[in-house]
């Protein structure tokens, strides 16, 4: 009796997680993990970094970490195939099942129905000329492609990793898990901190590359859109797009999906429903399986810092390259273009569009660029969208 009983005492105690955080060798790697989610809770928390993203990301990035809870037990990356086998034997825990709409790449473009319905085009509608802006800050997309493959990357990897430059986290995501799954934690953590991170990041680099005069230039009031140009453009950008290059067709088609639900009129209720019911749902499910993805075990490395780097650099040459051009066309338009409305072609929605109109109300206080800045800011958006797709259908299988 007495035998039994010590038995299952050294049984409970050999289970507790903190025992298999002392007597691994990587232990030390889960308790960096706790500090680091701790962190990222506190950012959003006490300093309101993207709250709704940081928080079930940082909060599934605790529960990971903390051993033996079977909340998530699958740490293959051999992709969906593997997945469904691991499931099958009864193995998974819930992170692992949530994580089949990661897998099966469900989730980034529901997000983008989400997005799509909570987004207002008529800015770029209204000056096309956006487009371009939102085109030049992808720049930051192909610079650390090409800094990826330098340090050794294979194209997928480097193709992922890259895109951390767009600042558009289901995009990172969307396109990790189809080309390098087993960087999808690092991608992922990434470009959702430095999309929290705008407002820090970019202001710096927008005042070194601008004048005081050039940020000080007020734009004249874009026109009014029409409502059936506001139903004609989701439409037009599906097809025109996913004729030209069909591999950006899934996130592209689904963000215009979202919008067409907003601007029909007739579809107010499924609009509702997207940009909040199904928006928040999706949210928390991608939020957590992402942090899942964190485990000290794997996730700890070189080559986790080489993207966490890679990624600042992709998003600081993308915020230069939408500010550079910016400055172009500030010359080109006879100085009628505050060119401070280039870094919000980085995408990160609306952030990145609020910051320029901060940066510029600091040198003007009657300035107002908030929806000038949108229109290269929902370009950047589908620019990211369309980098993505070009990184797919070159290196995807």
């Amino acid at each position: 009796m007495f035998s039994e009983f010590a038995t299952a005492i050294q049984k409970f105690i050999s289970e507790m997680g903190i025992t298999t955080i002392v007597t691994t060798n990587d232990g030390w790697k889960y308790i960096v993990m706790i500090g680091v989610a701790c962190v990222l809770l506190y950012l959003a928390i006490a300093k309101g970094f993207e709250p709704l993203l940081l928080v079930p990301i940082a909060f599934g990035m605790l529960l990971v970490n903390l051993p033996n809870t079977g909340i998530h037990m699958y740490n293959g990356h051999g992709g969906v195939k593997d997945l469904f086998e691991f499931l099958g034997e009864g193995n998974g825990g819930l992170l692992d099942y949530l994580g089949l709409g990661k897998e099966l790449g469900i989730f980034p473009p529901l997000i983008f129905v989400g997005i799509g319905a909570m987004t207002d085009f008529g800015p770029l509608i209204a000056n096309p000329k956006s487009l371009l802006l939102g085109g030049a800050a992808q720049l930051g997309i192909f610079f650390a492609f090409l800094g990826a493959l330098l340090l050794g990357f294979d194209p997928s990897e480097a193709s992922s990793i890259g895109i951390i430059g767009g600042a558009d986290g289901p995009t990172a995501i969307y396109l990790t898990t189809k080309l390098a799954p087993h960087l999808l934690g690092s991608v992922a953590v990434a470009a959702y901190s430095y999309m929290a991170l705008v407002p820090v990041i970019q202001p710096p680099i927008m005042k070194a590359l601008t004048t005081k005069e050039q940020r000080m230039v007020k734009m004249e009031q874009l026109r009014q859109v029409s409502r059936l140009e506001k139903i004609v453009f989701p439409v037009a950008v599906t097809v025109i797009v996913s004729l030209l290059l069909p591999s950006a067709g899934t996130l592209v088609g689904m963000l215009m999906f979202g919008n067409l639900l907003k601007e029909a009129g007739c579809t107010n209720r499924l609009a509702e429903v997207a940009s909040n019911g199904l928006m928040s749902v999706i949210t928390i499910m991608l939020g957590l399986v992402v942090g899942a993805t964190t485990s000290g075990d794997t996730f700890i490395t070189w080559d986790t810092i080489k993207v966490v780097i890679l990624g600042l650099t992709a998003f600081c040459v993308g915020t230069a390259g939408g500010v550079l051009f910016g400055k172009i066309m500030y010359y080109t338009s006879g100085k009628k273009i505050n060119p401070l409305i280039g870094a919000a072609g980085v995408s990160a929605v609306p952030m990145a569009a609020r910051v320029a109109q901060k940066v510029g109300q600091e040198e003007c206080p009657s300035n107002f660029l908030l929806m000038h800045a949108m229109g290269p800011n929902v370009a950047g958006v589908i620019g990211s969208a369309i980098a993505a797709g070009i990184l797919l259908s070159i290196y995807g299988n």
